[in-house]
C-alpha cells in the first residue's frame, strides 16, 4: 500500500523551491534573521557537519529523520539493507526530501550507512541529499550523481551500520531537526528554514543582495572614499 504523504503547513510551491536553490545558505540565513523569529545563533548546524560536494548547487528539501549505530551489530539481523521499512517513512514526507541520520555512537563516524548503494536508493525516492553527524563513503560515485552529502567524516567501511529508530527529532552538528523541517544546505553548511517565512525569503534575499552589491561596488570603484562609504551605510543599512 503506498505511503500517505504528510501535509507540511505553509508548504512553498515549486517556484519558491527553485528560487531558494539559487541562493547560497549565507544569504538565506541573512534573510531569516530579518524576521526576528529565532535567535541568530540558532537554526543551523555547526562545523561538525561539512559539505562534501561544494561544487553542487544548494540543496533544498524536507527532512526525513532516523537514528543509527555503527559500533556494534544490531540485536536482530546483520545486513545494513535489511531495514527496508524506512523507505515507506521516506515517502510519507513530501518531495524533495533530505535524509538526516543521527549517529548515536559514543564516537560517531566509525561506519557509514550512506554510500553509493543507499544514495541511489534515496535518489529513486526523490531525495536530493543526506545529512549526518557520522560518516559516509563512495564519494566519487555519489558526487557524479549530483546527490548532496553533509557529514562529519568519511570512512572505508559500513562497520555495523544499522538503523535503530525512524522518525522523531534528531540532532546533527548541534542542530535539532524534526521530520518535515525544510532544510537548505551548501558549501557553508545546513540550516532549517522556518516554514512561515519560506515563501518570503527570495524577495528579502534579493533586497539584501542589492544592498551588498552597492556596497561592494563602491569599495571597488576608483572614486571610493570613506565619506561615500559612510553615507551609503547610513542611507541603506
Amino acid at each position: 500500500m503506498p505511503a500517505t504523504k504528510k501535509i507540511i503547513r505553509n508548504e512553498p510551491g515549486p517556484e519558491v523551491f527553485e528560487a531558494l536553490r539559487r541562493l547560497d545558505t549565507c544569504t538565506v540565513c541573512n534573510a531569516i534573521e530579518t524576521f526576528n523569529i529565532r535567535l541568530r545563533n540558532e537554526g543551523f548546524a555547526d562545523s561538525g557537519v561539512r559539505c562534501l560536494f561544494p561544487q553542487l548547487r544548494p540543496m533544498v528539501g524536507y527532512a526525513v529523520t532516523a537514528k543509527i549505530r555503527c559500533s556494534g551489530p544490531p540485536v536482530e539481523g546483520h545486513a545494513y539493507l535489511e531495514r527496508t521499512d524506512w523507505w515507506n517513512i521516506i515517502l510519507s514526507i513530501p518531495a524533495p526530501r533530505v535524509v538526516v541520520l543521527e549517529d548515536m555512537d559514543k564516537m560517531p563516524g566509525k561506519g557509514a550507512l550512506l554510500g553509493e548503494v543507499h544514495a541511489n536508493i534515496l535518489a529513486a525516492l526523490d531525495c536530493v541529499g543526506a545529512v549526518t553527524n557520522g560518516a559516509v563513503r563512495d564519494l566519487p560515485a555519489v558526487s557524479m550523481m549530483g546527490f548532496h552529502l553533509f557529514a562529519r567524516n568519511v570512512t572505508v567501511s559500513h562497520s555495523y551500520a544499522h538503523i535503530v529508530s525512524i522518525g522523531g527529532p534528531v540532532e546533527v552538528g548541534g542542530l535539532e531537526i524534526r521530520p518535515g523541517d525544510l532544510l537548505h544546505g551548501d558549501v557553508h553548511g545546513v540550516l532549517v528554514i522556518p516554514p512561515q517565512v519560506a515563501a518570503e525569503i527570495p524577495r528579502i534575499a534579493e533586497r539584501i543582495q542589492d544592498k551588498e552589491r552597492r556596497l561592494i561596488g563602491l569599495c571597488r570603484a576608483p572614486d571610493f572614499s570613506l565619506e561615500k562609504l559612510r553615507r551609503l551605510v547610513r542611507e541603506h543599512w
